[in-house]
């Protein structure tokens, strides 16, 4: 693991770090956008006054940090795979380039000593039988800050709500009572608890490190104009039932689902992905800077 000089510092001395995942870039968007994207996180982290430290696989290497030009050659490198706990060794011992996902960056953060993880959506249970994401287990025993805009809306999300509880993650509604759904600000489904301010997460946060409770504080912070939650359902639902037609499933189901109810929504839901991955970026900023002050 090589960390860049600048996050190495601000670990040392104790100063506010966030961490961001690099799957959105290597797989989540088009070129160029996914670079401006990489390049906007940053600056919206270091605008609140915390370091950045964007974590990607850089030929059998892993980096916590990236430079400027680091950050171009995985937003271009069309061969970088996606790195997640079952194939990050692999990945690694053969020289490979990867983003990482949430599962592979919480745990890749936490081994680096950053307590903060900013991201977009997580992922959770899907409805078909037997398919649910590593993120969820990674979760729960690993501590660290995650803050995202709920579970992804392709997901069932009443059932992601059920396994994070019997995982026992401890979940905070962003000045929210009830789980945000990714595109959509809310959904039907109520959290256990709500705090209405960045240091009150960090406060909280730094509490189960006291308790010593094994796994993750998962912040979700509700996108600030986000879409009609039936409506995502309605096109998700839509999406979800052409793959069956088409046979679509396996690591394919989930790229066709986001790039179909991309376009029955004619670009809505792209737009709130920026959007949320941004706020993401700052609630995360100001709690890295409240857990510093504690």
């Amino acid at each position: 693991m090589r960390l860049h000089p600048e996050v190495a510092h601000a670990l040392h001395t104790r100063q506010a770090v966030v961490a961001l995942e690099s799957t959105v870039i290597t797989h989540g968007l088009p070129r160029p956008l996914n670079l401006e994207l990489a390049r906007k996180l940053e600056d919206t982290v270091r605008q609140v006054g915390a370091t950045p430290a964007t974590i990607a696989i850089l030929p059998g290497e892993v980096v916590v940090g990236l430079t400027r030009d680091e950050l171009e050659a995985i937003a271009a490198d069309d061969t970088a795979d996606k790195a997640s706990l079952w194939n990050l060794g692999a990945l690694v011992a053969q020289g490979r380039s990867a983003g990482t996902t949430v599962a592979s960056t919480t745990f890749l953060a936490h081994q680096a000593g950053i307590r903060v993880f900013a991201t977009g959506g997580i992922g959770g249970v899907h409805p078909h039988p037997y398919d649910e994401s590593a993120d969820l287990l990674e979760l729960s025993r690993t501590p660290i800050v995650v803050v995202s805009a709920g579970p992804k809306s392709i997901l069932d999300l009443a059932a992601t709500l059920e396994r994070l509880e019997s995982l026992g993650v401890a979940l905070l509604g962003y000045q929210t009572h009830h789980l945000p759904a990714f595109h959509s600000s809310t959904s039907p489904y109520p959290l256990p608890a709500r705090v209405e301010s960045a240091r009150e997460a960090a406060q909280a946060f730094h509490t189960a490190r006291e308790l010593r409770l094994p796994g993750a504080t998962l912040v979700l912070n509700p996108i600030s104009k986000g879409l009609d939650f039936d409506q995502v359902q309605r096109w998700v639902e839509q999406a979800t039932q052409e793959a069956a037609r088409a046979g679509v499933g396996g690591k394919a189901l989930t790229p066709f689902l986001l790039r179909r109810i991309s376009e029955l929504s004619e670009g809505q839901t792209d737009e709130a992905n920026l959007r949320l991955l941004e706020e993401n970026a700052r609630l995360a900023a100001q709690i890295a800077l409240a857990l510093a002050q504690l």
